[in-house]
């Protein structure tokens, strides 16, 4: 038989689930789950700040179809954190499933069960509050030590030590430093002292949260739920509601859309509350308001930036304070303050003598942030990319050949990056790639289009991580099966990304065999192996290699089965794809022999499944160029060109990588120019719809060119790096730059929308 060799890496592979998308087939949480659950809706605060004094459900319970309404009295006490990451979890356990202190206006205060929807929203507005209005903390500048505490309760619980106090009304705080920054500073020819702004942007992915639950054949809790982490939720709920985690299982199918948002568990425990108390089935759907106002945004930041240069460009010294607001409770807060720093300050390792890294995190009475795509690293990005860009303009540099002077190259060890070694870095190409294929040269200078119209360029560089060093678990259980083919089980959770066609071609790669004859499933609690989830840029990189070592050792269980079929030692047995051959005589067995073998008076599992973590987490890195064309009487921006290049090591899947990449910078061009989240004197969010919260569409981003430089990751699959999270760094500080080439003013807080632009231009 004829072997036919199959190659899978690097190749733009279609997505598994791509035919079921288009023909509009039934996959994600509403589609598969049962019509006739009880619906479950959650009465909220309108106050940013309150004590719930008395509640009367008498009246609601009276209208036909209302089957429950449970208050703070009902719920067990136990405090909980809704961050999904790995136990013990950096964020603080400051939550109940329902609490009598309300603590931003969308907090929940009742939890009702009807029937049908319209019963549960008349209950909803029989329902009788009465409130103590307390005082707000609003201001973040205001809230460390604050006299108004978010969380006065004496059982607040940090699992880790961060530096959080909730007598301070802090989430978190640190310093960590090398070199003497002040020394260094004070000695440079210029220093720049800059700060900058970003609110908190919503993920608005398509798919609002939703859950639905139900008590199984084994009087188990049984979740289906849109998230990113179902190992991680199903700890949440055995801590909330006080069961072992033994009685819950959790399962996502196709998810519509996370971007970090499904990295907390926003909705899972109420629908699983409900089905506890009552035996019965139960479903949770957002509305799209309730995922604006009651979601997990990112955190809104303050970046204060001191930056320290010679007048030749060489930037010695870098300071980075970071003020972040993580909203009523502390849900992510520890660790994305962290990237912004730490994702910030290495890209310029060339020549740094000293930096100092501090923040502190605060509570304020407004919605919780979370988890977002960059995860910190885009507010810290956007704050020390302006103040480089600022720099090469002042120095009258080109902003290229700054970068050029001082970024981290191949083999530097990164002391603001946990001291560790950039091993795969192609960053330095990536910027003379993007250059010749943008043309900066010739769109660089400012050009006056007669019209009162002006166009300009700008341009940053951004770096990530792949995974949590130490700390993320990825699993692949691969299995053969009697007819030859292989089921890839996966703890992951694909949610757009295609992480399940990506991890089949590295299994297909592997194995020698065709994309089509790996069958994937994940992720389930009760199945799949553990897996920490799909967030902090882990998959390809973590999960990927777990799936290339069971690949390596199902071969050698493969060849152990062969060798006893053929009576001879395993060392003479040579794995080929479809068969395998003894080498002695020649002799082949098909796969499909083996499989049924392996079901018959056998003693070895023909599967294996596989742990991965790393010590490290390799960056991979990226450089955006953006022509911009500005109004100068509306202060509208229009994108005329976005060049990107990633170097991500070795892409998977092309396709999917520059599919990731166009995404991302979409993203990130939204929080820069529109995207906008405000509060009004009350603590109220004004923008609880997409007719007020922009976010940009096909019209809005221009031309998008994506390329990719490669680089060799030693300790990834196939060399391969994240991509992920990378993507949505460069947008707001290139933006800014071709701002500034446009009307001569730094903005240094986004979005920087067209009337800020306007006055800005008048007031100069």
């Amino acid at each position: 038989m004829e072997h036919k060799e199959y190659h899978s890496i690097n190749k733009p592979v279609r997505k598994k689930d791509a035919m079921q998308l288009l023909l509009g087939k039934p996959v994600y949480t509403d589609d598969v789950t049962p019509r006739d659950a009880l619906v479950v809706k959650i009465l909220r605060s309108p106050h940013a700040n309150a004590m719930v004094e008395e509640i009367e459900t008498a009246g609601a319970l009276k209208i036909p179809g209302v089957v429950a309404i449970y208050t703070w009295k009902d719920v067990p006490q136990n405090r909980y954190t809704n961050a999904g990451q790995t136990y013990p979890e950096p964020s603080p356990y400051d939550r109940l499933i329902l609490d009598r202190h309300v603590r931003f206006a969308g907090d929940a205060v009742a939890i009702i069960a009807a029937e049908t929807e319209k019963a549960a929203l008349r209950a909803m507005k029989v329902i009788k509050v009465k409130y103590q209005v307390l005082e707000a903390v609003l201001d973040p500048h205001t809230a460390k030590d604050n006299p108004v505490l978010v969380h006065p309760e004496e059982d607040w619980y940090p699992p880790c030590p961060v530096g959080g106090d909730n007598h301070r009304n802090l989430v978190a705080s640190e310093t960590n430093s090398d070199g003497d920054i002040e020394a260094v500073l004070n000695s440079c020819d210029i220093v720049l002292d800059r700060t900058y702004h970003t609110k908190a942007y919503n993920q608005a992915m398509m798919e609002t949260f939703r859950t639905y639950a139900e008590m199984d054949a084994y009087g188990r809790l049984h979740i289906v739920s849109s998230t990113q982490i179902v190992f991680h939720v199903r700890r949440i709920l055995s801590r909330a509601l006080g069961i072992p985690k033994s009685r819950i299982r959790v399962e996502k199918p196709r998810i519509g859309g996370g971007f970090g948002a499904k990295q907390t568990s926003v909705s899972e425990v109420y629908p699983a509350f409900v089905t506890l108390k009552t035996g019965r089935p139960s479903k949770l759907i957002y509305t799209r308001e309730e995922s604006q106002i009651a979601g997990s945004p990112r955190h809104e930041m303050e970046i204060h930036v001191r930056l320290g240069a010679d007048k030749d460009g060489r930037i010695r010294g870098i300071d980075l304070y970071t003020l972040s607001n993580s909203g009523a409770y502390g849900e992510h807060g520890p660790t994305t303050v962290g990237l912004s720093g730490h994702k910030s300050i290495p890209l310029y390792t060339g020549n740094l003598e000293a930096y100092r890294f501090s923040y502190d995190v605060v509570y304020t009475n407004v919605q919780a942030a979370g988890a977002y795509r960059g995860y910190g690293a885009t507010q810290g990005i956007f704050a020390v990319e302006t103040t480089v860009n600022e720099l090469a303009e002042r120095l009258g540099i080109d902003p290229t050949v700054i970068r050029d002077k001082n970024m981290v190259r191949e083999g530097m060890q990164m002391p603001a990056y946990y001291n560790e070694t950039a091993n795969a870095c192609a960053l330095d190409r990536c910027m003379e790639h993007c250059r010749q294929i943008f043309h900066w040269d010739e769109k660089y200078p400012v050009r006056d289009m007669g019209n009162g119209k002006v166009r300009a360029a700008g341009v940053a560089m951004a770096m990530q991580g792949s995974s949590i060093s130490n700390v993320d678990v990825g699993s692949a259980t691969l299995k053969l099966s009697e007819d030859g083919t292989y089921n890839l089980i996966i703890g992951a959770a694909d949610m757009g990304t295609g992480c399940d066609t990506i991890l089949a071609q590295m299994a297909a790669e592997c194995m020698d065999c065709s994309v089509d004859d790996i069958a994937v499933f994940g992720a389930d609690t009760d199945a799949s192996p553990y897996d920490s989830g799909s967030y902090a840029s882990s998959t390809t990189y973590i999960t990927g290699k777990a799936v290339e070592k069971a690949c390596s050792q199902l071969k050698e269980k493969i060849c152990s089965i062969a060798a006893e079929m053929m009576g001879c030692g395993t060392e003479e047995i040579v794995f080929g794809g479809r068969q395998v051959r003894r080498i002695s005589t020649g002799q082949t067995l098909t796969l499909e022999e083996i499989g049924y073998k392996s079901q018959v008076f056998n003693n070895q599992a023909a599967e294996v499944t596989v742990s991965c973590s790393s010590p490290v987490s390799p960056p991979p890195f990226m450089v955006g160029m953006v022509e911009i064309e500005l109004d100068k009487e509306t202060g509208h921006v229009t994108i005329l060109d976005y060049m990107a290049v990633v170097d991500c090591g070795i892409a998977i899947n092309p396709a999917l990588a520059r599919i990731q990449t166009e995404g991302g910078i979409v993203q990130g061009i939204g929080h820069t120019l529109m995207e906008d989240i405000q509060y009004d004197q009350w603590g109220k969010p004004i923008e609880s719809s997409f007719l007020q919260y922009k976010i940009p569409t096909r019209l809005d981003m221009g031309r998008l060119r994506v390329e990719f430089e490669n680089s060799y990751e030693p300790t990834g699959p196939f060399g391969a790096k994240s991509i992920g999270e990378i993507v949505i760094n460069t947008p707001a500080p290139a933006l800014t730059h071709a701002i500034y080439r446009a009307t001569g003013v730094w903005h240094r807080e986004i979005p920087i929308t067209p009337e800020q632009i306007a006055l800005s231009i008048q007031d100069k």
